[in-house]
């Protein structure tokens, strides 16, 4: 029963990204000068997974012929009471959508939506939509497993070349997350098995910084991920500050290189940076912000991966090893097709044994998360889920 419950939602969630990803007819707009959408931001431009939001929402509003006016941006927005208040004055601006892109905004969202219910509201990386079921709350989010994926390969393809050449014996890769919540423990493990899909001995220590930005923090793990030994490192973090640490250590002349996260870090680390994977946020502000402009429902979650264009990795460094973008294009294009998925229970284990069912009680009576070979991440909802410690992964 709780499988096919599972799958009842991913057919849901499949068939409203089917409805979203079709041609738009604009005959049915309803555009006007005073329509306005409003974004409440974590951080500022000055931070990378804010400024990769921004970006987006501004391509989007554009693709739909709406001018810069009518799109109301909030900066710095905490995680607390500050957000609901925000909502609040958006809404009363006369704004039809608004939106959040933090985690812990959902719940200010979510009690701003009940007292605006004509007003659509839309939250990133939350996973509340589904089981508050309000008519005017949606969560929205990538497939960004699958970038940090491809970008993994990248990495492992480095650390074969280094292995390969003498420079390294000791396939240690390291990574700085943010918090122990799913979407970075989703994130680091898909990472990770994309470095061993080509150094299958590789293992990784994990180091949290507890906090989405902190450059002193996440320079000081990624120093401390160095120091023992690590020669690739990754990052579920916002600023520039792993990338900055590992340069220095590349410029002084230890083998060590970076993927970074949001925005490529070549303007930080032209040496050691690789890539960087990213979310391609104006693919969902556009469909949804489209949606609320024709009058048409927004489904409870929106998930967009590399067959919709939502996801994507940044420009290569010159250090990446021979052969890598060949091997990047045969990895999406795998992706795209369905013949690889990421969190394939075949490539990893827990505890030496291979999963076959993960039942994660997440908002219904139970939520059976494996099913054809495969952990389904973002199917159920368009969130995270994994939140599974595999082996070959250490937490510090």
């Amino acid at each position: 029963m709780k499988k096919l419950l599972a799958i009842t939602l991913a057919l849901v969630l499949i068939v409203a990204l089917a409805a979203c990803a079709k041609e738009k007819d604009n005959g049915g707009d309803v555009t006007t000068d005073d329509f306005k959408v409003g974004i409440i931001l974590i951080g500022d431009e000055n931070e990378g997974y804010t400024y990769s939001h921004i970006e987006g929402i501004r391509l989007a509003v554009a693709a739909l012929g709406l001018s810069e006016s009518q799109l109301i941006l909030k900066y710095d927005i905490p995680e607390d009471e500050k957000c609901y208040d925000t909502a609040v004055d958006l809404a009363e601006q006369g704004c039809k959508v608004i939106f959040a892109n933090s985690f812990g905004h959902e719940s200010y969202l979510i009690q701003a939506s009940k007292e605006y219910p004509d007003i659509q509201f839309v939250h990133a990386t939350g996973q509340s939509a589904a089981r508050e079921n309000l008519p005017n709350f949606s969560n929205h989010f990538t497939r960004i497993f699958e970038a940090r994926y491809v970008s993994g390969v990248v990495a492992g393809m480095k650390l074969k070349e280094l292995m390969d050449d003498g420079l390294v014996d000791d396939p240690h890769v390291g990574y700085v997350g943010a918090y122990p919540y799913a979407e970075v423990v989703s994130g680091y493990t898909a990472f990770f098995l994309g470095v061993r899909s080509i150094v299958p001995e590789a293992y990784m220590d994990v180091i949290y910084t507890n906090s989405w930005f902190d450059m002193t923090a996440e320079a000081e793990a990624a120093n401390t991920l160095m120091a023992r030994g690590c020669v690739i490192l990754s990052q579920h973090a916002d600023s520039t500050g792993a990338p900055g640490a590992v340069e220095d250590a590349n410029k002084g002349g230890k083998p060590v290189y970076i993927v970074g996260y949001n925005v490529s870090m070549l303007n930080v680390a032209p040496n050691a940076a690789l890539t960087s994977p990213t979310n391609v946020w104006e693919v969902n502000y556009e469909t949804i912000i489209d949606l609320v402009m024709k009058g048409e429902p927004v489904p409870k979650d929106i998930a967009t991966g590399y067959a919709e264009g939502g996801v994507a990795i940044t420009a290569l460094g010159n250090s990446v090893a021979e052969g890598t973008a060949a091997r990047v294009e045969e990895i999406i294009a795998a992706i795209k097709s369905g013949a690889l998925h990421v969190f394939a229970t075949n490539t990893w284990t827990v505890g030496g044994e291979e999963l076959e069912s993960y039942d994660q009680s997440w908002g219904f009576e139970g939520t059976e998360l494996i099913w054809d070979g495969r952990f389904n991440e973002s199917y159920v909802i368009s969130a995270s889920l994994f939140d599974i410690r595999i082996d070959g992964i250490t937490e510090l």
